[in-house]
């Protein structure tokens, strides 16, 4: 096993037990029993588990902004980029029905402990936040854009919550259809806005 290899799966490693379990419940030894790696072999390549935590929010960024790339390469129109962003809690629903929302609970445990990290994983958040208020801008709400763009976000993360707390697939797809009726009602009124 190449050292590149040997690292990137203790990240992608990482990345998985902090989202399973939390980061404060992994250890070393569960990430090096997860990896098949002595803990020797574990702190050739990380010294501290911040620094694994660290290795980790930028893979999430990384695959963040691959995503939204992907998203804008999809649809040509805004409604549509945002309508993939809301339909995200039914695409990862049953991840979310066991562990919550990757990046909420992340940011969420980091705060409890008043972690040094918690500021860079809010980049996450941050990084959807600015996408979805660049489309918003870019349907025709450039006023109330960044408002818009949080509204989508408490929506999102308050159907991961209650869908992790009630196990209720329905709910999800409910709350996901109600979100998608009230964007098309606001795409169609930036396009009257706009016609008239």
């Amino acid at each position: 096993m190449s050292s590149d290899t040997t690292r990137d799966r203790i990240v992608s490693e990482a990345d998985r037990l902090f989202y399973e379990h939390g980061y404060e419940h992994t250890s070393f030894a569960d990430i090096a029993e997860a990896v098949g790696i002595s803990r020797g072999n574990f702190y050739y390549h990380f010294k501290s588990k911040d620094e694994i935590l660290d290795a980790v929010v930028g893979v999430r960024l990384a695959n963040t902004r691959q995503m939204l790339d992907s998203w804008e390469a999809q649809s040509d129109e805004p409604a549509g980029r945002i309508r993939s962003f809301i339909s995200i809690v039914v695409s990862n629903q049953a991840k979310i029905m066991r562990h919550g929302c990757p990046v909420g609970t992340l940011c969420t445990e980091l705060a409890k402990l008043t972690h040094p990290a918690q500021a860079q994983a809010n980049e996450l958040f941050t990084l959807f936040r600015v996408w979805l208020r660049r489309q918003f801008v870019l349907l025709g709400h450039k006023a109330d854009a960044d408002a818009l763009a949080m509204h989508v976000l408490a929506f999102s993360q308050g159907v991961a919550v209650l869908a992790h707390a009630f196990q209720d697939k329905r709910f999800v797809q409910r709350e996901v259809e109600r979100m998608c009726a009230w964007l098309d009602g606001i795409a169609v009124e930036a396009a009257q806005a706009a016609s008239g």
